[in-house]
């Protein structure tokens, strides 16, 4: 398991949270998922065995926001 953060430019309120959140729907190996847009942070722990990077960068950007990896931690469980 992999916990990253992204920072997401353009979230402004919690409906823009919700909408990213609703990747999780959207991609599978997804745990968990949360956005903050005071931070404007998305925290999404995720299976590296069935999802990479570069797939989150991609929903992000479908959903009309910019993201870049600014923290990743690496889990056993």
């Amino acid at each position: 398991m992999i916990t990253q953060v992204f920072k997401v430019k353009n979230m402004h309120c919690s409906g823009c949270s919700l909408v990213l959140e609703s990747i999780e729907d959207e991609l599978k190996g997804i745990q968990s998922i949360s956005a903050s847009y005071r931070k404007q942070q998305l925290e999404v722990k995720y299976d590296e065995h069935l999802l990479r990077e570069e797939e989150i960068l991609n929903a992000i950007r479908q959903k009309g926001y910019e993201g870049e990896c600014i923290s990743t931690l690496k889990t056993s469980t």
